[in-house]
């Protein structure tokens, strides 16, 4: 079968990719705000105390926040290097307690390694299902097989005008005809810009197409920084604890989830239940 999908390419960027996994939400004041986004719908959507398959967990950063929220943690991921990183700062930082179980495994065939219906949610964030391009349909059935019906899903993506927002002095740098065949399928490929990340990245209302065609029910849409993504400079001169720092939070929060600045955040987060019998 033809296919974008290359799963030896995924794991071995991961396992260069080493420790900016975990650090990429902390190194700047953009990931910072990207962080506490995620953060604070997770919290507000996951419930605690729930079994939780964590699919393409890496180094562990929000295993770390699961762990707050419930004992009962699978962590799964394609990268044995990301895996072996996980359990290191599990240890290192204290959530090792929470983490049932570490699988190295493929999200588009879970056949094998987790039963039907073994999970109360799923957590998938920091964009593994763009990495699945033209798959992306088989890995989100195999996490519906494996959650109880009725439980959340959470789901992330790279959006296309969000990445081309923030990344728009080096995009114009690319050849027009190519910017052209990249805006038209999203799909950033060898073919067309070798050395560079490969993933597909998504309009709001494709991802959406997907996950409704596929049978799942979406309770909220949301992005990380809408309003900040290029002011990251800006950023480094409000201190987190100040009153402006505060303000700035709370409109990216509400920013974040306004139907018209989906497409304009550089991840788009789908907080999904799987229908109930």
């Amino acid at each position: 079968m033809n296919t974008l999908y290359n799963p030896t390419w995924i794991r071995n960027f991961y396992n260069d990719y080493g420790m900016k996994e975990w650090d990429r939400w902390e190194r700047d004041p953009l990931g910072r705000v990207k962080w506490l986004v995620h953060v604070h719908y997770l919290r507000k959507y996951l419930p605690a105390g729930k079994r939780v398959l964590e699919i393409g967990a890496g180094a562990g950063r929000f295993t770390q926040v699961l762990a707050e929220m419930t004992s009962h943690i699978t962590v799964a991921d394609i990268s044995p290097g990301q895996l072996e990183l996980n359990r290191q700062q599990a240890k290192a930082h204290g959530f090792d307690h929470a983490v049932e179980g570490r699988d190295e495994c493929d999200m588009t065939d879970l056949q094998g390694v987790f039963a039907d219906e073994e999970f109360d949610a799923v957590v998938c964030l920091g964009g593994p299902v763009s990495y699945l391009f033209d798959r992306a349909e088989d890995g989100i059935r195999e996490l519906m097989r494996v959650t109880k019906p009725g439980g959340p899903i959470f789901l992330e993506v790279m959006t296309l005008w969000g990445i081309i927002h923030e990344m728009l002095p080096s995009i114009l740098t690319i050849d027009p005809a190519i910017n052209r065949q990249i805006v038209a399928t999203g799909d950033l490929v060898p073919s067309l810009l070798a050395g560079k990340h490969h993933c597909r990245m998504y309009r709001a209302a494709d991802f959406r197409r997907l996950l409704e065609g596929i049978g799942l029910l979406i309770e909220l849409m949301f992005t990380s920084n809408v309003l900040t993504a290029t002011w990251g400079e800006k950023l480094r001169e409000i201190p987190e604890d100040s009153e402006t720092w505060k303000h700035l939070m709370a409109m990216e929060l509400q920013a974040c989830r306004e139907p018209g600045c989906l497409d304009m955040g550089t991840h788009l987060v789908a907080v999904c239940r799987k229908p109930q019998e």
